[in-house]
């Protein structure tokens, strides 16, 4: 039995994951979440993001992951993130986005550098979806590994927004490599 007590909260609350209490956190801290805004969010399985996105802003959330996703009132792609063809479809389809979030994860090998190479493609794919969809003055959050690529990852974007953070939820495990890196202000 999981005894985390954000598994057991998520749960109890009617949420797929304890990631909802990370993004919690961070409109907390930081506004991201406007009423009606649109947003799209990256890596969505198992859907906790979209949730809590829908709940906030009363807006159109649009979800892309490779597995299925089914949460009443977000509009959902199968794709995969890393593809062109994939931002092509989003972008034909729905147009621009308010906010772009990513909590996308690659799948683990165990080996550290390939592990820290697969997230920052990841990173790179969602910077490249706020590049083509993001609205002028509009906000990214995306989760990212602390390790090779990192400093050089935050520091390439930092110039496109007016704030550019990094942000460690108490929701993190506390072993955890894991940093959001907030941003806003998209210019």
């Amino acid at each position: 039995m999981n005894k985390d007590p954000y598994y057991k909260k998520a749960k109890r609350e009617g949420y797929p994951s304890r990631a909802v209490y990370k993004l919690i956190e961070i409109d907390d801290r930081f506004r991201i979440f406007q009423k009606k805004s649109r947003v799209l969010d990256l890596g969505a399985s198992p859907g906790s993001w979209s949730q809590l996105a829908l709940e906030r802003t009363n807006g159109l959330v649009v979800a892309v992951d490779l597995a299925l996703l089914k949460i009443e009132g977000v509009k959902f792609v199968q794709e995969d993130i890393n593809l062109e063809e994939t931002r092509k479809k989003v972008k034909e389809k729905f147009g621009y986005f308010d906010l772009i979030m990513c909590d996308a994860a690659p799948k683990l090998s165990g080996i550290s550098s390939v592990d820290q190479a697969r997230d920052m493609e990841l990173c790179n794919s969602a910077f490249l979806f706020a590049e083509a969809m993001l609205k002028g003055g509009g906000d990214m959050v995306i989760k990212a590994f602390q390790g090779e690529g990192f400093k050089e990852f935050f520091d390439s974007i930092r110039f496109r927004f007016r704030v550019c953070k990094c942000f460690s939820p108490k929701a993190s495990k506390k072993h955890s490599s894991e940093m959001y890196i907030v941003a806003k202000g998209f210019t």
